[in-house]
């Protein structure tokens, strides 16, 4: 009998989606059809390439509606923010589109008297990318345009709760007219996608997901020397210095805090504010917190909606709990947000302080509107207690002193440290995470390193004399 998952929408509990996982036949099918495609897709002109992503890109750009009301559907973002996310699609595509023939263009060396030599860049052959719902179109471009702009092939294995994202991709580049086997997706169980990427044809495994998904996919690898990369979890760490501008910080950080329902690898989950403005900043943030309008994101008022699902809202609710019953002060009553619901996945914002590092909340990922905030003397302390975890993506000073900032992003160990600002991928700069957030590298020039590899070429031009 043939084994199928459901898609249960968190705004009502119904299910969204039913679809089969597939036979061994057609995992097969896949693999052949994608081998058979990375010869001809390879030797086509990289300028061909780029028309065809860009016109699957416009193709997306065009259904934007339909396409956020889906990913609203599926995972729960508010229907008011999820167009934002079809354009963030397109906006890394076309930067990633522009950056490729630069990114891949042979390197060029010093002349040597009597031969050519030159550095090529060439694609690896079959990626296997597996994507996460709760940023479906933005973690999913991150691997597939610079894959297929490098001459790599693509099979897409996307979440079960976002399963209508991988075949509006599928659409998109039929509509474009790549050429068949560039790119497909398939709907794997999890052993299904564990021995499709121990298969010898993937060539390169792209994940985007938690560290105890990173670490099954990278044991699903052991022993067949077979690049990955691994874009993982974050405890993400925020400072608010003493020259902080509040007025400009309380509100960024509180959406940094909530927007995706906290729901995000860089969203900002810890915070150590300098201790001559911490009871300003926390009653400030408290009230800005207080004023999101939890509740059925289909609706233009909703700011926050659901968690994707009720066992992340109760995991969310069981690491609050326990840092109160370990002594932390929570300030937010649920009688703010009515909606709220045990056992469902409407889960109430929530600030924290009196906390420490002895609790979850302040040093496991808790992937929620939630927030730990604790008083600080200054940046020496700021900056020991922000590397004081085992995740290293992304921290934000938030200061009027650049040169402060500099000195401690220097000293951060994280793959991103923005000023002023938080939550959020710039194409043109390396995405990459240090200790348990992860290994390799996305965007940028430098994201096309990790999908394609050197190849030299030393040719002597006489050997005569």
């Amino acid at each position: 009998m043939t084994q199928t998952f459901r898609t249960v929408s968190p705004i009502d509990g119904q299910v969204l989606v039913e679809r089969p996982f597939p036979s061994t036949q057609q995992i097969e099918a896949a693999l052949v059809s994608a081998r058979r495609a990375f010869p001809l897709w390879r030797s086509t002109p990289l300028s061909e390439r780029l028309e065809l992503l860009q016109r699957m890109t416009a193709y997306l750009e065009a259904n934007k509606a339909e396409l956020a009301r889906e990913v609203t559907l599926q995972m729960g973002r508010p229907l008011s923010q999820t167009p934002w996310e079809i354009d963030g699609y397109v906006q890394r595509a076309k930067a990633m589109l522009q950056l490729a023939p630069s990114a891949l263009a042979d390197i060029d060396l010093p002349d040597k008297p009597g031969f050519t030599r030159r550095l090529q860049r060439v694609p690896l052959g079959v990626v296997l990318s597996l994507a996460p719902w709760n940023y479906p179109w933005l973690t999913a471009v991150n691997a597939i345009v610079p894959a297929l702009a490098a001459g790599n092939v693509c099979v897409l294995k996307h979440s079960d709760q976002t399963p209508l994202v991988a075949e509006r991709l599928v659409e998109a580049a039929e509509a474009a007219g790549l050429p068949p086997g560039v790119f497909q997706a398939l709907h794997c169980s999890h052993l299904q996608v564990a021995e499709l990427a121990r298969d010898p044809r993937v060539d390169f495994v792209t994940f985007t997901g938690s560290v105890d998904g990173g670490r099954a996919v990278h044991s699903a690898l052991g022993g067949t020397f077979k690049s990955v990369g691994l874009e993982l979890g974050g405890k993400d760490p925020v400072y608010v210095r003493h020259d902080a501008d509040l007025e400009h910080a309380i509100p960024n950080l509180v959406e940094g805090v909530c927007f995706n329902s906290g729901q995000s690898c860089c969203g900002t989950e810890r915070i150590y504010v300098h201790e001559s403005h911490f009871s300003t900043f926390v009653d400030g943030f408290t009230e800005v917190m207080k004023a999101y309008k939890l509740g059925d994101p289909t609706q233009p008022e909703t700011n926050l909606g659901p968690m994707v699902r009720t066992r992340n809202a109760d995991y969310v609710r069981a690491q609050v709990a326990a840092a109160v019953a370990a002594g932390a002060k929570a300030l937010i009553s649920e009688d703010h947000f009515p909606a709220a619901s045990p056992g469902t996945p409407y889960l109430a914002p929530q600030v924290l302080i009196d906390v420490d590092h002895s609790m979850d909340l302040m040093s496991e990922e808790t992937f929620g509107p939630v927030v730990g905030i604790m008083s600080v003397a200054g940046d020496a302390e700021a900056l020991r207690l922000m590397n004081d975890s085992r995740y290293g993506l992304t921290a934000a000073i938030w200061t009027a002193d650049s040169v402060a900032a500099s000195a401690l992003a220097e000293e951060l160990e994280t793959g991103t440290v923005f000023m002023n600002r938080c939550d959020y991928l710039d194409p043109d700069l390396a995405w990459v995470g240090v200790k348990d957030s992860g290994r390799g590298c996305t965007l940028s020039r430098v994201g096309f390193e990790c999908l394609t590899r050197p190849k030299s070429h030393h040719f002597r031009l006489s050997t005569q004399g």
